[in-house]
């Protein structure tokens, strides 16, 4: 099981990051064989199976590719716009739109930075947070399925 390296504030980003990474990889070392979860759903709330949702492989390998960028950094704006023009041609028009408005509100000078770094940050330690407990469940529900339950 991965341990965190280093001592942060309990709310801090980086100890955010850190409980994020070392989740995903103890994932990784529980799941031998991901094939064994294709097909498989989290229950929801109160043990409902939630419609719609992912399987649980798709899951494992979403948190995993998010554990890269977490590790290494994002990729060179390039090679993301690239990788976004190939799986997303549809929002084209909505992307578009949103950045004529982001534009307009840098050219008033209306931009308040302080604003959106909060509002950013707020969101992405969130969505870690829910990341990390999404590897939690992916991994004890295999240890489920296998016999290693604890």
């Amino acid at each position: 099981m991965q341990m965190l390296n280093k001592r942060y504030p309990k709310n801090c980003l980086l100890t955010v990051m850190d409980r994020y990474s070392a989740t995903v990889r103890n994932m990784e070392q529980v799941v031998m064989i991901p094939s064994l979860l294709l097909d498989l759903q989290l229950s929801g709330h109160g043990g409902q199976i939630q419609e719609g949702a992912p399987d649980l492989y798709k899951y494992f390998t979403m948190l995993k590719a998010i554990l890269v960028d977490v590790d290494h950094g994002l990729l060179p704006r390039e090679e993301w716009q690239a990788k976004l023009v190939d799986s997303e041609a549809d929002n084209e028009a909505e992307n578009e739109a949103a950045e004529m408005k982001e534009s307009k509100k840098e050219v008033s000078g209306e931009l308040d930075l302080e604003a959106q770094f909060h509002l950013h940050f707020s969101s992405l330690h969130h969505i870690l947070t829910h990341l990390t407990l999404k590897a939690e469940e992916v991994t004890r529900k295999y240890q489920e399925i296998t016999g290693q339950a604890m």
